[in-house]
């Protein structure tokens, strides 16, 4: 099987994009991540974007036929592709497919959201409905904003078998808020917060759900964004005209879907997403003790915990801990959401996978902020869902040789 590189990374800066439209958002992703290497997006054989509320908040739909707008890009390979909060994730291995097809050697991968108004203003109970759409209808009775309280849930079902407290849990916010102030790129990268803050209930910080744990510190943001990564064959690299060592390697890749209905599944175990892993270790022929370097999807404080847990860094109901005690932090075993993760640095729904994987990369190239690069990276692993843990998309990098 080829090997597959990313010879390019881009973003922009998580939060509003204000009065900028999807067909500008999406050029810009392109010709963006071009400019990182220099190339035309004429350079690329194949594509992919991935979005999640393209329709529902945008009404806009064949995402594809606007990416193929960008000079370069008429008549190529591209496809839209939608795997809730995991579509970033999925549209990596739209593009790393269409390599192993043989249908090129380079390619795009972009992910974006655009979750906020013209001026930057958000309707809260539009998309907490729209967001809605990506669980079981069963499950949506009653519930005024759905994800939030399904994830409220397992924060409650998480703490009371594992015996974490509240605290365990907003000490992973804590850290990662943290960690976005040294990320320009960052939505919430001028805020910080102490433990203190993060439990105490006032101003903006509340419980979203009567009865049940969850506040408004353990959660990500709602965010506009978008981010894009070239990916290059060995073939590809060269044409490119980037030199291998300046590249990174996904050596490791994997992807599985539970079912969508959280009842009657142990979602604190998540077999698709355990599964998803094991898969891209396997293939890397590395093991969670290789990695030094992850990013995980913390939609929720919660799923930082079982995040870690995931990628093999702490035992089932030991991830909270990790965190509390300092393995996760940029000097610990494992730096963790150095980004700042969705909590800390946004959450564009589409781009976020995107996003979770380029950083990786930066940081395997040594060109994370000095603050937050990690002394010898060895080995990174991201972890990207959808749904309330039902989607999974998980990679193992290493920095090319």
């Amino acid at each position: 099987m080829k090997n597959i590189y990313i010879a390019a990374y881009h973003q922009s800066k998580f939060g509003k994009l204000m009065d900028m439209t999807v067909p500008q958002i999406l050029r810009n992703a392109v010709e963006g991540t071009c400019r990182q290497i220099g190339v035309p997006a004429s350079a690329l054989d194949v594509g992919s974007v991935g979005a999640a509320c393209n329709f529902t908040l945008n009404e806009q739909g064949l995402l594809s036929g606007l990416m193929a707008m960008t000079p370069g890009l008429e008549g190529k390979p591209i496809e839209s592709v939608e795997n809730a909060c995991a579509s970033g994730g999925q549209a990596i291995l739209s593009v790393i497919n269409k390599l192993l097809l043989g249908w090129g050697d380079t390619g795009i991968a972009v992910g974006y959201e655009k979750m906020r108004d013209n001026e930057g203003k958000m309707d809260g109970k539009l998309i907490g409905k729209v967001l809605g759409y990506y669980s079981h209808p069963d499950e949506r009775a009653g519930k005024v904003f759905i994800f939030p309280h399904l994830f409220a849930e397992v924060m409650q079902a998480y703490m009371q078998e594992h015996g974490v407290s509240e605290a365990d849990l907003a000490q992973i916010a804590v850290i990662e808020y943290g960690n976005a102030k040294y990320n320009s790129c960052a939505q919430m990268s001028k805020v910080q917060i102490t433990l203190e803050q993060a439990l105490k209930i006032e101003g903006i910080n509340r419980y979203v759900v009567d009865g049940l744990p969850l506040k408004t510190y353990d959660s990500s943001q709602i965010t506009d964004g978008y981010a894009g990564l070239i990916l290059a064959t060995e073939e590809g690299v060269g044409r490119l005209g980037v030199r291998k060592s300046d590249c990174v390697k996904i050596c490791g890749w994997g992807q599985a879907t539970d079912p969508l209905k959280k009842e009657g599944r142990d979602v604190l175990r998540p077999e698709g997403a355990q599964r998803a892993m094991r898969m891209a270790y396997e293939q890397a022929g590395v093991s969670p003790k290789d990695v030094n370097v992850a990013e995980v999807h913390d939609c929720f404080t919660v799923m930082g915990a079982i995040g870690t847990e995931v990628i093999g860094k702490a035992q089932v109901g030991k991830g909270a801990r990790y965190w509390v005690e300092g393995k996760a932090n940029v000097g610990g075993e494992c730096a963790i959401n150095t980004s700042g993760g969705l909590i800390a640095k946004g959450h564009p729904i589409g781009a976020t996978g995107v996003a979770m994987v380029g950083w990786c990369a930066q940081q395997l190239l040594g060109k994370a902020p000095q603050e937050l690069q990690v002394k010898d990276p060895k080995y990174a692993a991201t972890f990207n869902i959808g749904g309330p843990i039902c989607a999974s998309v998980c990679t193992v990098l290493e920095r090319a040789s």
